[in-house]
């Protein structure tokens, strides 16, 4: 698979840049700048330092096949098979990786799955999608944490979450849209075929050096109870803190602390991320950018389809990507799609769904 554009002494001037600034005076004094200097020179080092590796293999490679001809040595062929697939292998890792570079491609991101057409078993696709992304996390080392949950009969209603690492926003972004669930739904005692549907938001942490201006007469502040298990889980405090922005209609909400102040922050983090994304969208003009998160959560709006029964399968409608192992894609392979996404957008393929067909296009 072949990458972006990639600058290895753009990005060795950054990295001089960035350590410079680390014997400067006074350096330490604010911790959590300079902590953010120390993890940009980490991030920096791990795009360049894998393809150094990547030319020593090669040269490796190179050496025992002259060396093999030399001999005529034939038992040097499925040591440099092993080798190659090796290094292919890391070769379209770091590809992939190279077409992260977007200034916010870095962070962790929020998202975000909320039910659709269904009623009870959309709620719980909306469960096994959240499940599928939490999976996803595990698998790669990265942190995930729930901010706020809402339940509802046969799974959730909707649930956001917040996914930390290297590059998850940039990895996560092609989520972002309707997914389409088709199964003999569990919920059915006449053991018909449903199709049900949840929509996924993915929306960049932001750090300070991306500036996002809120004004606090646009906000409406609302504080509630959050929810709990009972007995002594029940909190007694309205912790909970949901925010309304007036002049775009976007409402962020937090839970997940016991602090009323902790709460807060995070929902602001969020509102930043989202209010982001949405004067992003007004500059640019990119409708078809975010047509996913737009759609009705419905019929002929999906990225991606979801089949357990007739058959199985796991179809991307924008990149044509699919897979018959569903169970494992519920169980958190989806690096297939992601990569298939980013592949096709630096590209410049068409990837429009919408006048896709689902049925046939199955």
């Amino acid at each position: 698979m072949s990458g972006g554009v990639f600058d290895s002494d753009a990005i060795t001037k950054k990295i001089a840049e960035k350590e410079a600034l680390t014997t400067a005076p006074g350096f330490w004094d604010d911790n959590e700048k300079a902590t953010k200097v120390m993890n940009d020179i980490k991030l920096l080092k791990g795009r360049i330092e894998p393809w150094k590796d990547l030319q020593r293999q090669v040269a490796d490679m190179e050496t025992l096949y002259e060396l093999g001809i030399e001999e005529n040595d034939q038992s040097v062929e499925k040591e440099l098979g092993d080798l190659y697939e090796k290094a292919k292998a890391e070769y379209d890792h770091q590809s992939i990786l190279n077409l992260l570079s977007d200034e916010v491609d870095k962070n962790d991101c929020f998202l975000s799955v909320h039910a659709g057409a269904g009623g009870t078993e959309a709620c719980d696709w909306t469960f096994m999608l959240s499940r599928m992304y939490q999976r996803w996390a595990e698998r790669h080392g990265y942190k995930m944490e729930v901010l706020s949950e809402e339940e509802a009969e046969g799974g959730l209603k909707s649930i956001n979450m917040r996914i930390s690492g290297d590059y998850v926003y940039g990895y996560t972004k092609g989520e972002a849209g309707v997914h389409r669930l088709v199964r003999i739904s569990p919920f059915d005692s006449n053991a018909r075929r449903h199709t049900s549907f949840a929509s996924v938001y993915v929306f960049p942490v932001l750090d300070d050096s991306i500036e996002v201006k809120i004004d606090p007469k646009d906000l409406r502040v609302d504080t509630f109870r959050a929810g709990g298990k009972g007995g002594q889980h029940v909190n007694k405090t309205d912790s909970a803190v949901r925010f309304t922005h007036l002049p775009t209609g976007i409402v962020v909400q937090c839970e997940s602390e016991r602090s009323q102040l902790m709460n807060r922050a995070t929902a602001m983090s969020i509102l930043r991320s989202r209010l982001y994304e949405y004067y992003k969208e007004q500059k640019e003009k990119e409708n078809m950018k975010f047509a996913a998160e737009k759609k009705a959560i419905s019929f002929g709006s999906q990225i991606r389809s979801y089949v357990f029964q007739p058959y199985t399968m796991v179809k991307d409608l924008r990149t044509r990507y699919s897979v018959g192992n569903i169970q494992a894609v519920m169980d958190g392979d989806i690096d297939g799609f992601l990569d298939e996404y980013l592949s096709a957008k630096w590209k410049g393929l068409p990837m429009d769904s919408s006048d896709v067909d689902g049925e046939e296009e199955l």
